[in-house]
This record gives C-alpha cells, structure tokens and sequence, in this order.
C-alpha cells in the first residue's frame, strides 16, 4: 500500500487539473479508509455513517474504539478529529489532528481541517503556516493559492 500511495503523492504534487486533483485524492482516501481488517472496517463504515447523520457522540464513540484497537490508523484519527470539530470541540479535534499527521504527515484533510481551526481561533500566521505545508502535497489543489494570499494580504 506505501508504494501506491507514494506514487499517488507524487503524481498529486505534480498535478494541475482540477479533476485530475481530484481523482488523485480520491485514489488517496480509498487506500486510508481501509484498516486491513473486515470487523473494523465496518467500524469505520458505521462511524462514517453516524457522522453523516449528524450523531457526532455516537461517531466519536465507534472512532474511539477504532483508534483503540489499530493506534496506528490515522484515519480513525482523523474521523475522531473531524466529529469533534463538527461538535464544536475544537481542542479535542486539534488534539486528534495532531495524532492524525504524526501517522500520516501528507494527510491534506488533516492538515487542510487543522488550517480552519486556526483561522477561527485568530492564528492566521499558524494557518498560513499549515497552508504552506498543504501547498508542498499539492501546489495546484483548487482554492489554496487564494487562501494563501489572503492570509499573507492580511498578515501584512
């Protein structure tokens, strides 16, 4: 799976269409929603469920359990992250963002969701710095380059 998701990395950095971006993405987030085993995947797949629905304390709690029994699977982490943040608990999230990227450095939702928070919580120069980390995985992602140079716009 590294190998894949390396060239898929690679072939992203060096992407410019839209759609092309966007395929590679996908081709990314296929290969994170899977944990290698069947019982958690379905963990996964209800947590993801629950999340959609709007039932952040019952997404939370299958993430959790997902993240208990593979530590290593940054995308339980990042699914945590993500209902956090839908619930409104931005430290929990940031906390989880964290586990996320020290599992998944490129993960670009996690840094992309981590950018966000910081710009609501008043760190622009932290936001632009996650922004800029972002824009080395992939330069041409729709809508970065304008993030950016407002960020910098309003740093000055």
């Amino acid at each position: 799976m590294t190998n894949d998701l390396d060239d898929l990395f690679e072939r992203l950095r060096l992407a410019k269409a839209p759609a092309e971006i966007e395929a590679l993405q996908d081709g990314i987030w296929q290969l994170w929603l899977t944990t290698g085993d069947q019982q958690l995947d379905k963990h996964l797949e209800e947590g993801i469920r629950a999340l959609s629905a709007g039932d952040y304390t019952q997404a939370i709690s299958l993430f959790t359990h997902l993240i208990e029994a593979q530590p290593s699977f940054a995308e339980g982490w990042n699914k945590r992250a993500t209902a956090y943040y839908l619930r409104g608990e931005y430290r929990a999230s940031l906390l989880d963002v964290t586990e996320t990227l020290r599992r998944e450095p490129r993960h670009f939702g996690a840094l992309a969701g981590w950018a966000t928070m910081l710009r609501m919580l008043g760190d622009q120069r932290g936001s632009l710095h996650v922004l800029r980390r972002l824009e080395r995985l992939c330069p041409n992602l729709p809508g970065l380059p304008e993030q950016i140079r407002n960020l910098e716009d309003e740093l000055e």
